[in-house]
Formats: structure tokens, sequence, C-alpha cells
């Protein structure tokens, strides 16, 4: 299945990580900690581990054509979460095995 990580640098990654799947809960399986936290939305699986200095986000679609449609959905709702600052999301295609 295609997949994508990002490795977003922030020191609020676990409040990032809680927001997001607290926000899904109501409408998709969703289990989280403070630093680890996986969604499953109707795109496909979005897995979150938070650190002190990074949120690392694995992305993985049911069919090709809904990775991108995923990291962008993912991206556009932590962004509005992380509003008090500027994150950076550069999104890499995990190489088929």
């Amino acid at each position: 299945m295609p997949t994508s990580h990002a490795d977003v640098v922030t020191e609020h990654a676990s409040r990032y990580l809680q927001q997001l799947c607290k926000h899904w809960a109501h409408k998709f399986p969703v289990a989280f900690d403070l630093n680890h936290g996986t969604i499953d939305l109707s795109l496909g699986r979005t897995v979150l581990d938070a650190d002190p200095a990074a949120l690392h986000i694995a992305v993985t679609a049911d069919e090709a054509g809904s990775l991108e449609r995923l990291e962008t959905v993912v991206t556009d709702h932590i962004k509005r979460f992380a509003f008090r600052e500027e994150l950076t999301f550069d999104w890499r295609k995990a190489s088929a095995a």
C-alpha cells in the first residue's frame, strides 16, 4: 500500500498528536497516548509519533490516488491546530519493497 512520511519540527508534537486524535475520534477509529497515535480514516491510516523535537507522521492509503489527499487532509488539520507557529511538512514517499 502506498505510504509516505513527514517529520515536522515542533516543540508541541504531543499536543498536536492529541488534538488530531481527539478531533477525529468521534468519526473514525482512533487510539492514542501522549507519544503515539493511530487514526483509521476512510482514505487510509495515519500513525503519529511525538518526541520533544518533532512530530513524526506516516500515512498509508488504501489506493495510490488517495495518498496525496490523505497527506493534505492531515497537513491542513495540524496546521489549523498550530496556528501560532509555521510548520513545514516535507512528505517523502516510501519506496516499494
